[in-house]
């Protein structure tokens, strides 16, 4: 364990992720403004629901990048509520599709707004979206770096072999918004962006399996989650430039398919507050709320 947590710190040292607080002690003031309605409905919503019976599972539809954090959030909740979670993971629109059509699920965490926003517009939500967490994008390349990757830019070089995930994955949407981001920085941002393009040779379902392509070399480079790239082995972090990186947003909603939606705010409520956040930031993860001082 010892071993892995010092892995885990030289990991971090090479991901910058910005907070983008508007001070200290405060979330974005964008946040704000988008979450607060939504979270004030909530919890209204919530509070008038009957107590959770201990020993209930909850089914929760978590995006893949979560998995791993999971493993220490469905504990811990467990511990504190007497709740246990059973998790199901995969790229966010694969679940929000599944929701569509009927799948039971109490929660759905989502690697973006978009998915949820689509559930709540169709009225497949009880209450309303709540915003709680944040990560960073990460570039990675497979240990033993065999196209040379050593900058961002590199992304743009031809016969770079390169990795992404499917169009419905929120992580796409993101890569490519960091990529007309670096292509600011090109000689030429168009060819930039369009030799980058020419260069994804493979398109996963979710971003863990493009981190498993990577991490068995079986490609030159990929756009990932930072928190992502920390929990990973067998990679390399290729540092992306001041000020070019993104953050990616999470929202989680209670489906109207849900058995349990009472213990599917209560989790929302406890994710988004001191506890849930606590975890979040353990595992790379931007908090919308202030951690300890």
């Amino acid at each position: 364990m010892r071993r892995e947590g010092d892995e885990r710190h030289r990991r971090a040292a090479a991901l910058t992720i910005s907070r983008h607080r508007a001070g200290p002690g405060r979330a974005p003031a964008f946040l704000l403004a988008f979450a607060l309605p939504t979270v004030v409905a909530f919890a209204a919503c919530g509070s008038s629901t009957p107590p959770s019976s201990p020993g209930t599972v909850i089914s929760a539809f978590v995006a893949a990048s979560l998995r791993d954090v999971l493993s220490a959030l469905g504990p811990a909740y467990t511990e504190a509520s007497g709740v246990q979670i059973q998790t199901s993971a995969d790229a966010s629109t694969t679940l929000r599709v599944q929701i569509e059509q009927g799948a039971e699920a109490d929660v759905f965490l989502s690697a973006d707004t978009v998915n949820p926003e689509t559930l709540l517009a169709g009225g497949r939500v009880d209450g309303g979206l709540v915003l709680f967490a944040q990560s960073s994008l990460a570039i990675i390349a497979p240990k033993n770096n065999p196209a040379g990757i050593s900058s961002a830019l590199d992304l743009g070089r031809p016969g770079v072999k390169i990795v992404a995930a499917g169009g419905g994955a929120p992580i796409t949407g993101y890569a490519d918004r960091l990529v007309r981001q670096l292509a600011r920085l090109a000689a030429d941002p168009s060819a930039f962006v369009a030799t980058y393009a020419a260069n994804v040779v493979t398109r996963e379902d979710n971003v863990k399996a493009v981190v498993a392509k990577i991490a068995l070399g079986e490609g030159d480079a990929a756009i990932v989650y930072a928190t992502d790239a920390l929990a990973a082995t067998s990679i390399l972090v290729i540092p992306v430039p001041a000020g070019s990186n993104i953050l990616a947003t999470y929202a989680g909603v209670v489906p109207s398919t849900a058995r349990h939606p009472g213990d599917g705010h209560r989790f929302l409520d406890w994710l988004a507050g001191a506890p849930g956040q606590a975890i979040l930031a353990r595992f790379g993860f931007v908090p919308l709320i202030p951690g300890p001082s």
